[in-house]
């Protein structure tokens, strides 16, 4: 018996794979984020050929205006591939669903992980296909090594996760409030304006750098962006360690909350 059926890991795999497959089937939704994401990048990219203009620079933060371009193709990509974890959860909780779901003989948030992460996959992969076309034929291509590729596709999975696991805690908290709709706002404001999506956090004030760069949000958005952009080993290092960090704090934070959230149920009678 293989080790994935021995302890289940098949059914996830087979979990995240059916995401996948029943994402790719929804065509109108696909293109209507990726002419959304079309207009978002014709638009940055007159914002930043002005900027570029005025300051007569060659390069901001270190990023040319192509390496800036190709830098939001990934955040803007990673943003609009999020699936709404948070609000399935709270749907869960709310509707009864998640009573449901315990009976079953697989883990809720393995399940939810592993579905997510199908789903993210497939709508990640086109939406960076598109932006990847309109990138090179704007601006035309940036020098990309395979190394810089395999450092990308190893901290990029464990971003995915990172976004989950705050989702998935945003939807926890509907056993306590009455919407989480605000959390969710909340939250997506701040990854957008400390995770680095809109802007690299080398335009940030140099006193705020340090700072950003240790939050969980810079390790979802800016950093696999970075290293797509500009790949350096000892920048993957420390890329790799703060992602480690923030996994274990944000794992064990899911586990108790979950443990509580769940305890609720039972004594509420399931």
């Amino acid at each position: 018996m293989s080790l994935l059926h021995k302890y289940g890991l098949h059914k996830y795999g087979w979990i995240a794979w059916t995401s996948a497959r029943s994402h790719v089937a929804y065509l109108g939704e696909v293109i209507a984020r990726t002419l959304f994401l079309i207009v978002i990048l014709y638009i940055f990219l007159q914002l930043w050929r002005v900027t570029y203009s005025e300051t007569q620079a060659q390069q901001l933060g270190g990023f040319t205006l192509a390496q800036m371009l190709w830098y939001l193709c990934i955040t803007e990509s990673m943003a609009i591939s999020a699936p709404r974890v948070a609000q399935e959860v709270d749907q869960d909780v709310r509707t009864g669903a998640l009573a449901v779901q315990l009976i079953r003989p697989m883990s809720y948030p393995l399940y939810r992980l592993w579905s997510s992460l199908g789903e993210r996959c497939v709508r990640f992969s086109l939406n960076f296909a598109v932006s990847a076309v309109l990138a090179f034929l704007f601006v035309g291509a940036i020098p990309i090594s395979l190394t810089g590729l395999f450092l990308f596709l190893i901290v990029l999975p464990i971003a995915f996760i990172l976004d989950f696991l705050m989702m998935f805690l945003i939807g926890l908290g509907a056993f306590w409030l009455e919407d989480t709709t605000g959390l969710v706002l909340i939250y997506s404001r701040l990854l957008w304006l400390l995770g680095g999506l809109l802007i690299p956090l080398e335009l940030f004030p140099e006193s705020w750098q340090p700072i950003l760069r240790n939050l969980p949000f810079a390790t979802i958005i800016y950093a696999p962006a970075r290293l797509f952009v500009h790949p350096t080993w000892n920048d993957a290092i420390a890329i790799l360690l703060r992602q480690g960090v923030t996994l274990l704090i944000l794992a064990i934070g899911v586990q108790w909350v979950y443990r509580i959230a769940v305890q609720r149920i039972h004594a509420n009678g399931g």
